[in-house]
């Protein structure tokens, strides 16, 4: 039985090797066309290693507006989305967590209930119409202001946290907003900083909502640009109606600004990954096993 485990440990090991080389191949051939001259890029095939390096392609993408544009909504939405829902959300999940709340179960069960079952597209939809949202960043943010899972999770982790030490502040003349504030959320650093990566990295991922509820090109998120950029082509968003002079001087193409435009699209999030990253097993673990 033992040998049995040993060969499923190398086996998934294994399997899990490769799929992550083939991400990092991947990885590694956008970088490459995105250093790529037009020459090189226009060619297809399989690029390990940038022949002619040249920065072009990434200079195209930062002289257009939209992607600043995109980076200015994108920023605005991830700080205040990322920081009220994680307020909201632990509040919600502190209330649950105390076993005085009435009607705790019955509470957290219909906040589970949203989890499987939704209204759906269309009454989110004329809701958000109805409300006034549209072409806002209100309409990017409300709509999913709370998660049921993360909801849960919290929960979890501060049904976890001893109640001494909240009975001998209230003893010494605490209330429960400075419990919460100054002695529940210091001590929740682990689930919080989980929490908040999450909802950062959705918020700077999402652009289903923002095609929905925005019609207005200011306000389009980095991710809206991005998907422009590579689905619908680079002239609407990235400047390449250039004299055939200047277009041999700069070695820019479509295909390589398009490669560009995804690494200056997902690598700010990538850097803010490794300083959350020692929180993150802690917090995961301990929101879902406790309580």
């Amino acid at each position: 039985m033992k040998d049995k485990a040993n060969w499923f440990d190398v086996l998934l090991y294994l399997f899990l090797g490769l799929f992550a080389i083939s991400i990092v191949f991947a990885f590694e051939h956008l970088l490459s066309l995105s250093f790529s001259p037009s020459y090189v890029a226009t060619k297809g095939g399989f690029h390990l290693l940038p022949v002619d390096a040249t920065l072009d392609n990434y200079q195209k993408v930062l002289e257009s507006k939209y992607i600043w544009m995109g980076y200015k909504n994108t920023l605005i939405r991830t700080i205040f989305g990322t920081v009220l829902q994680l307020t909201v959300t632990s509040m919600g999940a502190y209330a649950l967590s105390k076993r005085f709340f009435p009607h705790r179960s019955a509470w957290t069960f219909m906040i589970v209930f949203t989890m499987f079952f939704s209204g759906g597209l269309i009454p989110t939809y004329i809701l958000i119409v109805n409300l006034g949202l549209m072409n806002s960043y209100a309409a990017m943010i409300l709509p999913g202001l709370v998660s049921a899972f993360n909801l849960v999770i919290m929960r979890n982790y501060f049904m976890s946290l001893p109640e001494e030490i909240e009975e001998s502040c209230m003893i010494d003349g605490a209330g429960r907003f400075r419990i919460f504030f100054q002695i529940v959320l210091p001590l929740s650093k682990p689930i919080l900083a989980t929490v908040a990566l999450w909802l950062a990295v959705g918020h700077w991922n999402s652009w289903f909502d923002v095609l929905i509820y925005i019609t207005d090109d200011k306000l389009f998120t980095l991710q809206i640009v991005l998907r422009r950029i590579i689905i619908t082509g680079t002239q609407q968003m990235v400047d390449l109606n250039v004299s055939s002079e200047v277009m041999n001087q700069m070695q820019a193409s479509p295909e390589g600004v398009k490669a560009a435009a995804i690494f200056v699209a997902t690598l700010p999030i990538l850097a803010v990954y490794p300083f959350i990253q020692k929180y993150f097993v802690k917090g995961i673990m301990i929101g879902s096993l406790k309580g």
